[in-house]
C-alpha cells in the first residue's frame, strides 16, 4: 500500500513489555501491506545513564568518544526489537546509522545530516524485510560515529522519510498528539487534529517537547507528512502539514514554556554606531544563539542592551563578554538565570488584532510581571520569573480558550 517510516521514543521502548508492544505496532503496519522503516531511540534513561558512567571515568571525555558510547543505546533498542519481531514470525533486519548510509558532518555531539545513501535500505525493503534503524546517529567522512544531539531520533526518522519519499512519517511517543498546552500543567488542554509546520516549529523551538525542532524544519523543507501519536493508546494523533483547514479560524494553536533561559544585560554601553554588531558578532563567533533582544533608548551617550541565551550557554557568554568589557565599553553586566519564556503560537494571529493584548491582560490579572517581549507573525513570547512560568501558561491558556472558544 505504501512506505511508512515510524519513530519510537525512549519511553515507548523502555522495557520488555513496551518493546513487544512496539513490535506489534510495527508488524501490524507491515501486515496492512506497507513497507516499514522504524527508527528507535535508546531505552528509557539509557542515554543519561551512559553519560553518568562516562563522567565517572573522565568528566572531560572527548565528544568523539562520547558519541561512540552514546550510540550503543540505540543499537541495543533495535537489536532487541528485531528479536521481538522475529519471535512474531516476520522478516526483519536491524541497522546502525552507518549501515544505512546516514552521512553527517564532523560536529561530534550535535552533527548535521549531509546525505543518506539509500542502497542498503532499498535492498532490504526490496526483500520485503522490516527495517529497524538506530536513531540519533550517523557517520562522518572519517568513518567516525557521530550523534545528532538530543531529539536526534526525530530528525533521523524525518530524514529517512524524505530520502525514501515515504507516504507518512509517524512519530510515536508517550502522548497521543500535540496539545494546546502541556496537559500535565493544564488539565483542560485539548489535542489538535492538525497543525501547520510553522506552528509546530515555533512550539518545538519555544519549549514544547513533542517534536524536535530540527525534525519539523526538515519535514517542512521536504514536505514530509508527519503524524504525532501515542504508542500506548492507539488513538488518532495530530497531523503536521503545510496548510490546515482551521488556519484562519483560530487565534492561537498553543501555549508553550521554556525554562532553559537566562537573561543578560549590558548596562551603560557606549551609544555609538555598530556597538550591537560588536556584541552579537562576538557571541555568534562563539556559536552562542541569542533569542529575545531589547535595546533601550540612548541617554547621556549610553544605552542598555538585554538579551536571552540558553542557560547552558550562559557561563560562556558571560566569560567572553567580560573579557571584552573594555573593547565593548559597557559599565556592568547583569545576569538573571531565574527566568522563563512563555509563548503563544498561531498562524491565525497575524489577522487577529488584540491577540497580544489578550495575553498581556491574562498576565496582568494574575499579577505576573513581564520582563521582555518578542513577537513575530505567528508568535508572541514574554519573559517572566521562573517561579511564575507554570501559572502563566495556565492563565494564558484559560484566557484564550475561554474567550475565543477555540476548539481546533
Amino acid at each position: 500500500m505504501g512506505l511508512i517510516v515510524q519513530k519510537f521514543g525512549g519511553s515507548s521502548v523502555a522495557n520488555t513489555e513496551r518493546l513487544k508492544n512496539v513490535a506489534r505496532i510495527i508488524t501490524d503496519t507491515y501486515q496492512a501491506g506497507n513497507d516499514v522503516v522504524a527508527v528507535l531511540s535508546a531505552q528509557g534513561d539509557t542515554t543519561d545513564d551512559l553519560l553518568e558512567k562516562a563522567a565517572e571515568i573522565n568528566p572531560r571525555a572527548s565528544k568523539r568518544e562520547l558519541d561512540m558510547l552514546l550510540s550503543t543505546g540505540e543499537q541495543q533498542s533495535i537489536s532487541l526489537c528485531a528479536m521481538a519481531i522475529e519471535a512474531l514470525g516476520f522478516p526483519v533486519v536491524s541497522l546502525c546509522g552507518w549501515q544505512v548510509g546516514m552521512k553527517t558532518n564532523r560536529n561530534y555531539g550535535d552533527a548535521r545530516i549531509t546525505r543518506i545513501d539509500r542502497d542498503r535500505l532499498e535492498s532490504e525493503l526490496g526483500q520485503h524485510r522490516i527495517v529497524l534503524v538506530a536513531g540519533f546517529q550517523g557517520i562522518n567522512r572519517f568513518d567516525d560515529i557521530t550523534t545528532l544531539g538530543r531529539g536526534g531520533s526525530d530528525t533521523s526518522a524525518v530524514a529517512l522519510a524524505a530520502v525514501l519519499h515515504a507516504d507518512r512519517c509517524q512519530i510515536y511517543t508517550d502522548v497521543d498528539g500535540v496539545y494546546t498546552a502541556d496537559p500535565r500543567l493544564v488539565p483542560d488542554a485539548h489535542k489538535l487534529d492538525e497543525i501547520t509546520y510553522d506552528e509546530m516549529l515555533e512550539l518545538a523551538t519555544l519549549g514544547a517537547q513533542v517534536l524536535h525542532n530540527r525534525s519539523v524544519e526538515m519535514a517542512k523543507k521536504y514536505n514530509v507528512k508527519l503524524e504525532v501519536l501515542s504508542s500506548f493508546t492507539g488513538h488518532t494523533g495530530t497531523t503536521v502539514r503545510e496548510v490546515v483547514k482551521t488556519m484562519e479560524k483560530s487565534h492561537i494553536s498553543g501555549v508553550a514554556k521554556d525554562k532553559n533561559i537566562a537573561r543578560l544585560a549590558l548596562v551603560g554601553l557606549s551609544d555609538q554606531p555598530g556597538i550591537a554588531f560588536k556584541v552579537f558578532s562576538l557571541l555568534a563567533r562563539e556559536k552562542i544563539n541569542v533569542d529575545i533582544i531589547l535595546q533601550s533608548i540612548g541617554r547621556d551617550d549610553t544605552k542598555d542592551i538585554s538579551f536571552t541565551v540558553a542557560r547552558s550557554d550562559l557561563a560562556r557568554a558571560k566569560e567572553h563578554l567580560e573579557k571584552r568589557r573594555d573593547t565593548l565599553g559597557f559599565q556592568r553586566l547583569e545576569v538573571n538565570d531565574h527566568c522563563a519564556k512563555v509563548s503563544i503560537v498561531g498562524a491565525g494571529m497575524i489577522n487577529s488584532p488584540g491577540v497580544a493584548a489578550t495575553m498581556f491582560e491574562a498576565l496582568f490579572d494574575a499579577g505576573i510581571n513581564i520582563n521582555m517581549i518578542s513577537t513575530s507573525e505567528i508568535k508572541v513570547s514574554v519573559l517572566v520569573d521562573e517561579s511564575q512560568a507554570d501559572r502563566a501558561v495556565q492563565v494564558i491558556h484559560n484566557q484564550f480558550f475561554r474567550e475565543f472558544g477555540q476548539n481546533r
